[in-house]
């Protein structure tokens, strides 16, 4: 008699190896049976669509000179296959192309450069809806608008008038046969509009309205980029909760926000993600926490004959080196970047105990929740 073991053994090759090798034999020949050809075609197809969202991309003086001596390809060089792989990328521009003379904090005033090497690397969608797009007035607002059209750089959360008002919030991308609806708005700006047009989109519910309901009506998902909240604070605000609730409500189905300059915290509100804050993406501040930034893949899942799916996000960890560090300039880099390619090791001992601290203190997207005690850093902006 067989023993259980042998005799599954037995079993597993009538039902699966012997018509396996015949399987191989008819291939050989240059023949598949019909039944093979026909369960081949019914196996279902599925799509994916992948959308990759990073922070606060600020042009520091510091940041604008080192560009000016050594070019910006290093900047995002390590994430270009992030980048490349993604069908949406989509980054916060913290900074209006108002022309030279060229400044930083607090007014800035960043190159077009900047935002051409942007759209080359690979980024498709910039947000401009932030505290700074106004610092150089409604001319510098005009003057960046007018450049990212003329180096055909799509973006949201500002118009030049009330006709690409209604083109551009939200902003309307199709990829493989899904709608996308984005929209971006500041909770307010550090200088005044001093014209109606051109504009950008508050974060208040009377102005943001009218835009969700058009993006309810087209698309088949609503993601939401507010600029939002305190600057340096780790945890998310009420005011911040109070706002992704009634985006919610709303029909958002992802949140994922800027401006406090450090990863905050997660939540999901009624199944729908509420990314709070990525953190920066690229800047020369230097506090350690506001040097870590999260990346957020958010994939959707399109089966055969079936509705899309948004599946919950996942994070990637960065972390923005200065120059001398790893590259003679500015170099965004994964936290799993390898500690010999370091120019500096001390820096590399920075990101690991920085990541560590904030991930075991439950403060980073996906981690466990938890207390930390100094869940406030100090801001430098410069």
């Amino acid at each position: 008699m067989l023993s259980g073991r042998r005799r599954l053994y037995w079993i597993l090759l009538g039902t699966v190896g012997i018509p396996a090798l015949m399987l191989c034999v008819y291939i050989w020949k240059g023949r598949v049976p019909a039944e093979v050809e026909q369960s081949v075609e019914d196996v279902p197809s599925v799509d994916t669509v992948t959308i990759w969202v990073v922070g606060d991309i600020i042009s520091h003086w510091a940041v604008q000179k080192s560009a000016e001596r050594y070019g910006y390809g290093s900047f995002f060089k390590y994430v270009e296959k992030d980048l490349a792989g993604a069908d949406v990328a989509v980054g916060n521009m913290e900074f209006p192309l108002a022309g030279p003379p060229y400044t930083g904090y607090p007014f800035f005033s960043g190159s077009d450069d900047f935002a051409r090497y942007l759209r080359d690397v690979g980024f498709d969608v910039l947000l401009t809806a932030n505290n700074h797009m106004l610092d150089k007035g409604s001319e510098g607002l005009r003057r960046t608008l007018d450049a990212l059209e003329r180096m055909d750089i799509s973006y949201t959360g500002t118009s030049a008038d009330a006709k690409a008002d209604t083109l551009l919030n939200p902003l309307f991308v199709s990829v493989k046969g899904v709608t996308l609806a984005l929209v971006n708005a500041t909770y307010g700006t550090n200088c005044a509009a001093d014209a109606r047009w051109p504009r950008v989109l508050h974060l208040n519910r009377k102005a943001l309205a009218p835009v969700l309901r058009r993006a309810r009506e087209r698309a088949d998902f609503v993601l939401v980029f507010p600029h939002w909240g305190e600057e340096y604070q780790l945890r998310h605000n009420d005011q911040q909760e109070e706002m992704a609730r009634w985006l919610v409500e709303q029909g958002a189905d992802a949140i994922i926000g800027g401006h406090p300059h450090v990863v905050q915290d997660y939540q999901e509100i009624d199944g729908v993600p509420v990314v709070y804050s990525l953190g920066n993406a690229l800047s020369n501040q230097n506090d350690l926490p506001a040097r870590l930034e999260a990346a957020a893949t958010f994939k959707i899942v399109i089966p055969a004959g079936e509705k899309p799916q948004l599946l919950p996000p996942s994070f990637t960890y960065l972390w923005c080196t200065k120059p001398g560090m790893v590259e003679d300039s500015y170099a965004t880099v994964p936290v799993t970047f390898p500690a010999d390619h370091w120019r500096v090791p001390k820096d590399y001992e920075n990101m690991q105990n920085t990541y560590t601290r904030l991930k075991e203190g439950g403060f980073l997207p996906g981690e466990v929740q938890g207390g930390m005690p100094g869940s406030q850093v100090q801001g430098n902006s410069e």
